[in-house]
Protein backbone atom coordinates (compact mmCIF):
# COMPACT_ATOMS: atom_id res chain seq x y z
CA UNK A 1 0.00 0.00 0.00
CA UNK A 2 1.24 3.47 -0.83
CA UNK A 3 1.54 6.07 1.88
CA UNK A 4 2.22 9.79 1.66
CA UNK A 5 4.26 12.27 3.61
CA UNK A 6 2.99 15.85 3.81
CA UNK A 7 5.43 18.75 3.99
CA UNK A 8 4.24 20.82 6.95
CA UNK A 9 7.23 23.15 6.68
CA UNK A 10 9.77 22.68 3.86
CA UNK A 11 12.86 23.87 5.71
CA UNK A 12 15.46 25.54 3.51
CA UNK A 13 15.77 24.39 -0.09
CA UNK A 14 14.62 20.84 0.61
CA UNK A 15 14.56 18.61 -2.47
CA UNK A 16 14.21 14.99 -3.53
CA UNK A 17 17.55 13.53 -4.63
CA UNK A 18 18.93 10.16 -5.72
CA UNK A 19 22.20 9.20 -7.42
CA UNK A 20 21.46 11.61 -10.26
CA UNK A 21 20.70 11.75 -13.96
CA UNK A 22 23.27 10.09 -16.23
CA UNK A 23 23.60 9.78 -19.99
CA UNK A 24 21.95 13.07 -20.90
CA UNK A 25 24.89 15.50 -20.81
CA UNK A 26 24.92 15.75 -24.61
CA UNK A 27 21.48 17.35 -24.31
CA UNK A 28 22.70 19.83 -21.70
CA UNK A 29 21.00 18.05 -18.80
CA UNK A 30 22.89 18.35 -15.47
CA UNK A 31 23.57 15.25 -13.39
CA UNK A 32 22.05 16.54 -10.14
CA UNK A 33 21.83 13.96 -7.34
CA UNK A 34 22.68 14.16 -3.65
CA UNK A 35 25.27 16.79 -2.77
CA UNK A 36 26.89 14.57 -0.12
CA UNK A 37 26.65 11.08 -1.53
CA UNK A 38 28.41 9.52 1.47
CA UNK A 39 25.55 10.56 3.77
CA UNK A 40 22.91 9.80 1.13
CA UNK A 41 24.21 6.29 0.48
CA UNK A 42 24.57 5.55 4.18
CA UNK A 43 20.87 6.36 4.71
CA UNK A 44 19.87 3.88 2.02
CA UNK A 45 22.30 1.26 3.27
CA UNK A 46 20.92 1.38 6.81
CA UNK A 47 17.42 0.93 5.41
CA UNK A 48 18.40 -1.97 3.15
CA UNK A 49 17.23 0.08 0.15
CA UNK A 50 18.29 -0.20 -3.45
CA UNK A 51 21.26 2.10 -3.95
CA UNK A 52 19.39 4.61 -6.14
CA UNK A 53 16.45 5.11 -3.75
CA UNK A 54 15.35 8.73 -3.39
CA UNK A 55 15.84 10.68 -0.15
CA UNK A 56 14.86 14.13 1.04
CA UNK A 57 17.87 16.47 1.12
CA UNK A 58 17.79 19.77 3.00
CA UNK A 59 20.23 22.64 3.46
CA UNK A 60 20.79 24.02 6.99
CA UNK A 61 17.10 23.91 8.05
CA UNK A 62 15.33 20.51 8.05
CA UNK A 63 11.71 20.13 6.94
CA UNK A 64 8.76 19.23 9.17
CA UNK A 65 7.04 16.07 7.93
CA UNK A 66 3.70 14.34 8.58
CA UNK A 67 3.66 10.62 7.71
CA UNK A 68 0.27 9.21 6.73
CA UNK A 69 1.25 5.52 6.87
CA UNK A 70 3.81 3.38 8.77
CA UNK A 71 7.37 3.12 7.49
CA UNK A 72 11.00 3.36 8.64
CA UNK A 73 13.36 6.32 8.23
CA UNK A 74 17.05 7.10 8.74
CA UNK A 75 18.62 10.52 9.31
CA UNK A 76 22.17 11.25 8.11
CA UNK A 77 24.38 14.19 7.20
CA UNK A 78 24.58 17.40 9.19
CA UNK A 79 24.03 16.98 12.93
CA UNK A 80 20.56 17.89 14.20
CA UNK A 81 18.33 17.39 17.23
CA UNK A 82 15.48 15.36 15.71
CA UNK A 83 12.09 14.39 17.13
CA UNK A 84 9.18 12.12 16.24
CA UNK A 85 6.03 13.36 17.99
CA UNK A 86 8.30 15.40 20.33
CA UNK A 87 10.28 12.29 21.34
CA UNK A 88 13.96 12.62 20.50
CA UNK A 89 15.28 10.18 17.89
CA UNK A 90 18.83 9.26 16.91
CA UNK A 91 20.67 9.90 13.71
CA UNK A 92 22.25 6.95 11.86
CA UNK A 93 19.61 4.60 13.33
CA UNK A 94 16.65 3.03 11.60
CA UNK A 95 13.58 4.68 13.18
CA UNK A 96 10.11 3.11 13.18
CA UNK A 97 7.41 5.54 12.02
CA UNK A 98 3.74 4.92 12.81
CA UNK A 99 0.69 6.25 11.01
CA UNK A 100 0.23 9.94 11.76
CA UNK A 101 3.72 10.53 13.19
CA UNK A 102 5.25 14.00 12.80
CA UNK A 103 8.97 14.61 12.33
CA UNK A 104 10.57 17.88 13.48
CA UNK A 105 14.18 18.94 13.97
CA UNK A 106 16.49 21.77 14.94
CA UNK A 107 18.58 23.67 12.43
CA UNK A 108 21.81 21.94 11.43
CA UNK A 109 24.56 22.24 14.03
CA UNK A 110 27.41 21.65 11.61
CA UNK A 111 27.90 21.16 7.88
CA UNK A 112 25.20 22.09 5.37
CA UNK A 113 23.23 19.13 4.01
CA UNK A 114 21.14 16.55 5.82
CA UNK A 115 19.09 13.60 4.60
CA UNK A 116 15.99 11.68 5.54
CA UNK A 117 15.92 8.29 3.90
CA UNK A 118 12.76 6.18 3.88
CA UNK A 119 12.22 2.46 3.42
CA UNK A 120 12.16 1.74 -0.34
CA UNK A 121 12.70 5.41 -1.16
CA UNK A 122 10.43 8.38 -1.84
CA UNK A 123 8.35 7.93 -4.99
CA UNK A 124 8.50 11.35 -6.61
CA UNK A 125 8.09 11.52 -10.40
CA UNK A 126 10.83 9.73 -12.33
CA UNK A 127 12.15 11.95 -15.14
CA UNK A 128 15.01 10.82 -17.41
CA UNK A 129 15.77 7.86 -15.13
CA UNK A 130 16.01 9.92 -11.94
CA UNK A 131 13.76 11.36 -9.24
CA UNK A 132 16.22 14.19 -8.50
CA UNK A 133 14.67 17.65 -8.59
CA UNK A 134 16.06 20.14 -11.10
CA UNK A 135 14.41 23.30 -12.39
CA UNK A 136 13.06 22.94 -15.96
CA UNK A 137 13.61 19.16 -15.88
CA UNK A 138 11.19 18.21 -13.08
CA UNK A 139 7.85 19.81 -12.23
CA UNK A 140 9.36 21.58 -9.24
CA UNK A 141 12.82 22.57 -8.07
CA UNK A 142 12.22 22.31 -4.31
CA UNK A 143 9.67 21.08 -1.80
CA UNK A 144 6.92 23.47 -0.71
CA UNK A 145 4.48 23.65 2.18
CA UNK A 146 1.61 21.12 1.83
CA UNK A 147 3.37 19.11 -0.89
CA UNK A 148 2.70 15.39 -0.59
CA UNK A 149 5.22 12.72 -1.61
CA UNK A 150 4.34 9.07 -2.04
CA UNK A 151 6.20 6.15 -0.50
CA UNK A 152 5.57 2.45 -0.07
CA UNK A 153 3.96 1.78 3.30
CA UNK A 154 5.92 -0.71 5.37
CA UNK A 155 5.24 -2.26 8.79
CA UNK A 156 8.49 -4.20 8.99
CA UNK A 157 11.21 -2.71 11.18
CA UNK A 158 14.82 -3.61 11.81
CA UNK A 159 16.93 -1.98 14.49
CA UNK A 160 19.69 -1.17 12.04
CA UNK A 161 22.17 1.49 13.09
CA UNK A 162 25.66 2.78 12.46
CA UNK A 163 28.21 3.99 15.00
CA UNK A 164 29.09 6.65 12.44
CA UNK A 165 28.87 9.99 14.23
CA UNK A 166 29.92 12.12 11.28
CA UNK A 167 30.88 11.42 7.67
CA UNK A 168 34.00 13.53 8.02
CA UNK A 169 36.87 13.83 10.45
CA UNK A 170 38.33 17.24 11.20
CA UNK A 171 41.61 16.24 9.56
CA UNK A 172 40.12 15.06 6.28
CA UNK A 173 37.91 18.19 6.25
CA UNK A 174 40.94 20.38 5.60
CA UNK A 175 42.17 18.59 2.49
CA UNK A 176 40.37 18.72 -0.83
CA UNK A 177 42.00 16.18 -3.14
CA UNK A 178 42.19 17.16 -6.80
CA UNK A 179 43.63 16.04 -10.12
CA UNK A 180 45.14 18.42 -12.64
CA UNK A 181 42.52 19.90 -14.93
CA UNK A 182 42.98 20.17 -18.72
CA UNK A 183 44.25 23.78 -18.45
CA UNK A 184 46.32 23.40 -15.25
CA UNK A 185 49.65 23.42 -17.07
CA UNK A 186 48.80 26.78 -18.68
CA UNK A 187 49.15 28.41 -15.27
CA UNK A 188 52.45 30.11 -14.47
CA UNK A 189 54.69 28.79 -11.70
CA UNK A 190 53.63 31.42 -9.16
CA UNK A 191 49.95 30.62 -9.64
CA UNK A 192 50.55 26.88 -9.26
CA UNK A 193 52.53 27.48 -6.08
CA UNK A 194 49.78 29.66 -4.61
CA UNK A 195 47.10 27.11 -5.49
CA UNK A 196 48.89 24.29 -3.72
CA UNK A 197 50.25 26.21 -0.73
CA UNK A 198 47.39 28.46 0.34
CA UNK A 199 44.20 28.13 2.32
CA UNK A 200 40.97 28.88 0.49
CA UNK A 201 37.69 30.07 1.98
CA UNK A 202 34.07 29.26 1.12
CA UNK A 203 32.32 32.48 0.07
CA UNK A 204 28.66 33.46 0.47
CA UNK A 205 28.07 32.52 -3.18
CA UNK A 206 27.26 28.82 -2.91
CA UNK A 207 24.40 26.58 -3.96
CA UNK A 208 23.79 23.25 -5.66
CA UNK A 209 25.30 24.58 -8.90
CA UNK A 210 28.63 25.93 -7.67
CA UNK A 211 30.73 27.22 -4.78
CA UNK A 212 32.80 30.38 -5.24
CA UNK A 213 35.95 30.85 -3.18
CA UNK A 214 36.95 34.11 -1.52
CA UNK A 215 40.63 34.18 -2.48
CA UNK A 216 41.48 35.13 -6.07
CA UNK A 217 44.24 33.77 -8.29
CA UNK A 218 45.97 35.96 -10.90
CA UNK A 219 44.80 34.71 -14.28
CA UNK A 220 46.63 35.24 -17.54
CA UNK A 221 45.06 32.25 -19.31
CA UNK A 222 42.77 33.32 -22.17
CA UNK A 223 39.19 32.00 -22.24
CA UNK A 224 38.84 28.57 -23.83
CA UNK A 225 36.31 27.24 -26.29
CA UNK A 226 33.21 25.95 -24.53
CA UNK A 227 34.26 22.53 -23.28
CA UNK A 228 32.80 19.73 -21.12
CA UNK A 229 32.68 20.25 -17.35
CA UNK A 230 31.60 17.95 -14.52
CA UNK A 231 30.66 18.20 -10.86
CA UNK A 232 33.98 18.85 -9.15
CA UNK A 233 35.53 20.85 -12.00
CA UNK A 234 37.33 23.95 -10.67
CA UNK A 235 37.09 26.87 -13.09
CA UNK A 236 39.21 30.04 -13.09
CA UNK A 237 37.37 33.14 -14.25
CA UNK A 238 39.04 36.12 -16.01
CA UNK A 239 38.77 38.10 -12.74
CA UNK A 240 40.68 35.39 -10.89
CA UNK A 241 37.71 33.92 -9.02
CA UNK A 242 37.81 30.17 -8.43
CA UNK A 243 34.50 28.36 -8.93
CA UNK A 244 33.99 24.77 -7.81
CA UNK A 245 31.17 23.23 -9.85
CA UNK A 246 28.70 21.10 -7.91
CA UNK A 247 25.97 18.53 -8.62
CA UNK A 248 23.59 20.82 -10.55
CA UNK A 249 26.31 22.42 -12.68
CA UNK A 250 26.03 23.05 -16.40
CA UNK A 251 27.54 20.52 -18.81
CA UNK A 252 29.87 22.88 -20.70
CA UNK A 253 31.85 26.03 -19.85
CA UNK A 254 34.33 28.48 -21.29
CA UNK A 255 36.56 29.13 -18.27
CA UNK A 256 39.90 27.32 -17.85
CA UNK A 257 39.49 24.04 -15.93
CA UNK A 258 42.44 23.98 -13.56
CA UNK A 259 41.42 21.16 -11.19
CA UNK A 260 39.04 18.22 -10.99
CA UNK A 261 37.97 17.18 -7.49
CA UNK A 262 37.84 13.51 -6.51
CA UNK A 263 34.38 12.14 -5.75
CA UNK A 264 35.22 12.08 -2.04
CA UNK A 265 36.35 15.72 -2.21
CA UNK A 266 33.04 16.78 -3.80
CA UNK A 267 31.19 15.29 -0.83
CA UNK A 268 33.52 17.04 1.61
CA UNK A 269 33.40 20.51 0.10
CA UNK A 270 29.61 20.29 -0.31
CA UNK A 271 29.32 20.14 3.48
CA UNK A 272 31.49 23.21 4.13
CA UNK A 273 29.83 26.35 5.40
CA UNK A 274 30.50 29.98 4.54
CA UNK A 275 33.83 31.07 6.01
CA UNK A 276 35.30 27.57 6.40
CA UNK A 277 38.73 26.97 4.90
CA UNK A 278 40.59 24.14 3.20
CA UNK A 279 43.60 23.51 0.97
CA UNK A 280 43.93 21.75 -2.36
CA UNK A 281 45.96 18.53 -2.32
CA UNK A 282 47.14 17.45 -5.74
CA UNK A 283 47.03 13.75 -6.65
CA UNK A 284 49.69 13.07 -9.24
Amino acid sequence: MKGKVKIIQPGFFSTIQDEGRFGFSKYGVPRSGAMDKISYRLANSLLGNKENSACIEWALVPPELHFYEPTSIVLTGSEIDAFLNDKKIQMYHQIKVNKGDIFTASICKNKVYGYVGIKNGFLSKNVLNSRSFYKSITDQSKLNTLDEIAYQSNDLYSNQFSSFSSPFSSASDLRIEVYKGPEFDLLNTDSKTKLLNSDFTISKSLNRMAIQLVEKLPNDIPPILSSPVLPGTVQLTPSGTLIVLMRDCQTTGGYPRIFQLTESAINTIAQKRVGETFNFTLIE
